[in-house]
């Protein structure tokens, strides 16, 4: 009489399998991801894309343990690109620390304005492709 096991590793594959009611199942265990990235807002709008618009490629980081690290890296990549776009347009516009001091108003709206037009150029390039 053959010895019914809980629990067997198959020599070939490496793989673990145990016992559920007649069936064995294999005993397969995602990898645990490195969780200590922040995400900020540009990473969680990237998610949000990719979960509702790009589920495979969502799927694929996900079950690869690189989605963390892939946002955390979107997020810096957006803030770096709207700063350097932002001291750019400003320079360009003549929006100086001079105009701050003389015109308070016009020195933020300008630079909300700024700030406006990169985050939009960055979000096409960056966010959703």
């Amino acid at each position: 009489m053959e010895v019914i096991k809980d629990k067997f590793i198959d020599e070939r594959t490496g793989i673990e399998y145990i016992r559920c009611k007649d069936y064995y199942l294999p005993n397969l265990v995602m990898p645990e991801e490195n969780t200590n990235y922040q995400i900020g807002k540009y990473g969680r709008m990237k998610l949000n894309y990719l979960k509702n618009y790009k589920k495979a490629e969502y799927l694929n980081l996900l079950m690869d343990c690189k989605l963390n690290r892939y946002l955390h890296e979107i997020d810096i990549a957006c803030i770096d690109r709207i700063n350097a776009i932002i001291s750019k347009l400003a320079k360009q516009e003549n929006v100086t620390d001079e105009l701050k001091a003389t015109n308070q108003l016009e020195w933020v709206q300008a630079m909300n304005n700024i700030k406006n037009r990169a985050e939009e150029i960055v979000t096409s390039e960056l966010i959703y492709v």
